[in-house]
């Protein structure tokens, strides 16, 4: 398996290659070559997650060994997961919540930020890299703190967290700037989640800045979802959502599902748009945006226009504008034309809009919901079947009633329900008629917890009594100059 870059298809690399670099040399993303297909999902119905994790990834990363992918697999999937069964799958009256957040920091994104530390690591011996690496991330709430939990203390490596610091809850701005660990550093930017994440980019862009740290024995590379180490990991829960209502007896072989995706970077949503493509039996793929509903637009109109305001809301994770992954889905569609795809990313940079005519964009749906309608499905979905959301998961859940209602469609579906609802403590418990007025965020989980009959999460709990650790902040300019302070390197340029 060899993966090409998205603006270039001569940048032809193995997966250890795209892993370790993380961006390709001209900007671009790696995709698979070609997309494997696995139409027989018989033999998979005995598996568990971590043996279908296997028979997934090992189709994508053919340098590593099947010793250390199965190694890797295993050390990723293990008792850090609350749950056994790692994603389990919950009846909710006509629908299915594929729960994601029983990770170490109860989000989405432990799927594969759990791996991500053990295929960089088993990726630098299989390219002989020996400098140390520096993982740069930007994040809108989850991956930081997913990022900071899995990375810290690994030798070899160093992680720094850039983000917005009025665009994340409190909760997550709290879990990131006490995050532990010598290797492990966080700032805020003065700006919003678009801000941080092409700040980042840029840097990793920038030829004499690569230059400059490859000569201080650093190699720059991400732990974002433009990496494809951390994209293909989220594959595996698809195919396990599946089979699992086939072992349910929910469906029968061969019926095709709908999957619900609360989607900001569209990371996620392009792991399922894989599967579909790889032969897991999909109808549709329904994009569910909050109120920067660029992509929303983008699905109806086949145009994409960021030159708007970004709203923040209650559900930060999904507060972009700029959706870096829809490169990846648009050099599928367009046929693999790596020169339209750089021009159109070259205009998007520059004019914040592109338009691409005559894309296929049938696999998808998509749906915006606002706050009253975040906050209307918390209420209604905890009044009617006693089940907690949080704030992404109440998008995607109103995204589903609008397209059910306008498609009239009975196809089985599966939410995609993407955090700990106790991550969001203030918004849940107000939309489900706690009084929030002059009580901390901790008074409000624990209130939370009781209304809702749900333990809390301890590590979230623990969070009360942390000290601040991270005092580091800077405007978008200032991410360089930040860089170079904490690696201890003279910020002096040619």
């Amino acid at each position: 398996m060899k993966y090409i870059s998205t603006r270039n298809k001569a940048d032809r690399v193995r997966a250890s290659e795209g892993i370790v670099r993380g961006l390709s040399k001209n900007a671009g993303l790696y995709v698979p070559e070609v997309l494997p297909r696995m139409d027989n999902i018989n033999p998979l119905l005995a598996m568990n997650y971590q043996e279908l994790a296997y028979e997934i990834m090992s189709k994508f990363f053919t340098d590593f060994s099947e010793k250390a992918l199965r190694e890797s697999i295993n050390r990723a999937y293990d008792k850090k997961f609350a749950k056994k069964e790692i994603a389990p799958l919950v009846e909710m009256g006509q629908v299915s919540f594929l729960e994601l957040f029983y990770g170490a920091t109860f989000a989405f994104k432990d799927m594969a930020l759990s791996i991500l530390p053990y295929l960089l690591k088993e990726a630098m011996k299989n390219t002989q890299e020996k400098r140390e690496l520096v993982i740069l991330t930007a994040t809108s709430g989850d991956t930081g703190k997913a990022a900071l939990e899995n990375f810290a203390n690994i030798s070899g490596v160093k992680i720094i967290v850039f983000f917005p610091e009025k665009g994340v809850s409190n909760i997550q701005k709290k879990s990131m700037l006490t995050q532990e660990g010598d290797n492990a550093f966080v700032v805020s930017i003065k700006g919003d989640f678009d801000d941080a994440q092409s700040g980042v980019k840029e840097i990793m862009n920038d030829h004499n800045f690569t230059q400059q740290m490859e000569e201080n024995n650093y190699k720059l590379s991400s732990a974002n979802s433009i990496n494809i180490g951390r994209l293909i990991p989220q594959i595996v829960y698809y195919y396990h959502s599946y089979l699992t209502l086939l072992r349910k007896k929910e469906i029968v072989e061969g019926e095709k599902i709908n999957f619900v995706v609360p989607t900001g970077n569209f990371g996620n949503i392009l792991a399922a748009y894989y599967a579909k493509k790889m032969g897991l039996p999909i109808k549709k793929l329904i994009c569910a945006s909050n109120e920067n509903n660029a992509l929303t637009d983008f699905f109806h109109t086949g145009s994409y226009k960021a030159n708007r305001k970004l709203e923040l809301t209650s559900s930060p994770s999904m507060d972009i504008l700029i959706s870096s992954n829809l490169e990846r889905l648009l050099f599928y569609l367009s046929g693999g034309d790596g020169d339209l795809i750089k021009s159109s990313m070259e205009t998007l940079d520059k004019k914040k809009e592109f338009q691409i005519k005559g894309l296929d964009l049938s696999d998808f749906e998509a749906y915006f919901s606002t706050e009253k309608e975040v906050e209307r499905a918390i209420r209604d979905v905890f009044k009617n079947f006693d089940y907690l959301m949080d704030p992404h998961t109440a998008v995607a859940y109103s995204a589903y009633k609008k397209y059910k209602r306008e498609k009239k469609d009975k196809t089985k579906t599966v939410i995609v329900a993407t955090a700990s609802p106790f991550k969001f403590g203030e918004k849940v418990a107000s939309s489900i008629g706690i009084d929030t007025k002059d009580k901390d965020d901790f008074t409000i989980i624990e209130e939370l917890g009781l209304r809702a009959n749900l333990p809390i999460p301890k590590n979230i709990l623990d969070l009360r009594d942390k000290a601040i650790l991270h005092k580091q902040n800077c405007q978008k300019e200032g991410i360089e100059g930040m860089i170079l302070d904490i690696l201890g390197v003279g910020n002096e340029r040619d």
